[in-house]
């Protein structure tokens, strides 16, 4: 559309149009001005990015080095957070979380400092893991379940830890072994090996 006439609305609009590229480039110099310094800091040798590349390596490196200490011994998965998640999913497949997930509970319950609490809380504990046909009973001797009854009477931080050192035992004998050659472990550590072999090679 075209119209040369005085006060036409096209010529109007083409004198916008005209004068928006100048507004543009000012509004963008302003821009630049205003955000140049920090666009460009990282500019040179990319520090921040180089940075982030480091820090994320070094967190890869640091899980693959977590997954292969799994294999050093029960107490290095168990020190490990991502060690624990992993082990209690093995134990989902051998329907045995339950056995975890009572020493799991036991540490917490060491941490309680209100008496009230404490007593409560071990109640809760003993009825769900310890107790004759509790719904997640957990597999200790008779004698052992009988002295953590007795225990509850006078409800201390200490009062699971014979069944909860049983509980550790059988978990270290029988289900830990288990976990090194369960295919999903073998699986992570071939995973973490070659992570650490590549990275090695990089350096």
């Amino acid at each position: 559309m075209s119209c040369w006439m005085p006060g036409c609305p096209a010529l109007s609009m083409c004198r916008d149009l005209a004068a928006l590229p100048i507004t543009c480039l000012e509004r963008a110099k302003d821009l630049k001005t205003r955000l140049g310094i920090p666009l460009h800091k990282p500019e040179p040798g990319h520090k921040t990015g180089s940075s982030s590349k480091l820090q994320l390596g070094s967190r890869q490196r640091d899980s693959s080095q977590e997954v292969l200490e799994w294999r050093e011994s029960f107490d290095q998965l168990l020190k490990s957070k991502s060690g624990v998640n992993a082990f209690h999913t093995f134990l989902k497949t051998e329907f045995s979380e339950e056995n975890l997930d009572f020493w799991l509970a036991c540490e917490d319950f060491k941490k309680t400092r209100s008496k009230t609490k404490l007593a409560s809380k071990a109640n809760r504990i003993f009825e769900e893991f310890v107790q004759r046909e509790a719904p997640r009973e957990v597999n200790i001797d008779h004698e052992t379940r009988e002295i953590t009854r007795k225990n509850l009477s006078g409800a201390t931080s200490a009062c699971f830890n014979e069944a909860q050192a049983k509980t550790r035992t059988l978990m270290e004998k029988d289900s830990y072994p288990r976990f090194l050659k369960s295919a999903s472990y073998q699986d992570m550590t071939k995973q973490a090996t070659s992570h650490s072999t590549s990275k090695r090679s990089h350096t």
